[in-house]
């Protein structure tokens, strides 16, 4: 897996949903905008569901709840993670990035642009408020 670099600031769930199924950020920002979806809805980052509906008519199927994060050792081998996690008003905010385990160890795919790699290993620095797990 690759990272996709999001093309708008408040894109990282589309590109976390197109790195998921495979497929580049134009495509799965044209699936968004067929379902109503648009990366500066702010719904894409403060509500789990306008993501999960993207990536369900991508055909990737995840886990029906979000699940606590407690340690990187309890991930599942793949995982859509919510981080940078805070309060605007009475309103939850975060960045979408994808965990993968696999043969080339453990790592976080991050899509924001203006990071030097997009392949995190830096697991100390990235503080994790929960995640879902992606399914097959």
């Amino acid at each position: 897996m690759h990272p996709v670099i999001q093309q708008h600031p408040t894109g990282c769930g589309i590109a976390a949903s197109a790195l998921l199924a495979g497929v580049g950020y134009a495509e799965a920002k044209a699936v968004a905008s067929a379902l109503g979806i648009d990366a500066s809805d702010p719904a894409l980052w403060s509500d789990p569901n306008s993501v999960r509906r993207l990536l369900r008519q991508l055909g990737v199927a995840l886990a029906p709840d979000q699940t606590p994060f407690d340690s990187w050792e309890h991930l599942p081998d793949k995982a859509l993670l919510a981080i940078k996690w805070r309060m605007e008003g009475d309103r939850p905010f975060w960045h979408w990035v994808v965990f993968v385990r696999d043969g080339d160890g453990a790592r976080v795919l991050d899509s924001k642009a203006s990071l030097k790699s997009n392949v995190r290993r830096d697991f100390g620095r990235i503080k994790p408020k929960w995640f879902i797990e992606v399914c097959g």
